[in-house]
């Protein structure tokens, strides 16, 4: 069986857990249908992560959507939140089956 897959591309941003409530609304206001957000750990360049404390929690904000919608939202990120927040943001290509979810 031969399925049908579509093309979108999944946007994946890290950024402190104090914004997920804007980022949601961002993304809803941008285009995207739908959002997934875990609670992560980490390190890097600003230091390491824990989420020992509140003001010290990190999430993962996926969004597959059109890449245009994609572009929209990682650029309102970069020029709104990344000047005072640690965010991270990166892309990859996805293929999806029902693509009307998204």
């Amino acid at each position: 069986m031969s399925l049908h897959k579509h093309p979108k591309t999944l946007l994946v941003i890290v950024a402190e857990a104090v914004l997920e409530k804007q980022l949601v609304r961002d993304a809803l206001e941008r285009g995207a249908q739908g959002w997934t957000v875990a609670e992560v750990r980490g390190g890097g360049h600003e230091g390491v992560r824990e989420g020992a404390w509140e003001a010290d929690r990190t999430i993962e904000m996926k969004l597959i959507c059109d890449p245009l919608v994609a572009d929209k939202m990682a650029g309102h990120v970069l020029a709104t939140y990344a000047p005072h927040y640690s965010v991270a943001l990166y892309f990859s290509p996805v293929q999806v089956l029902r693509p009307e979810r998204y």
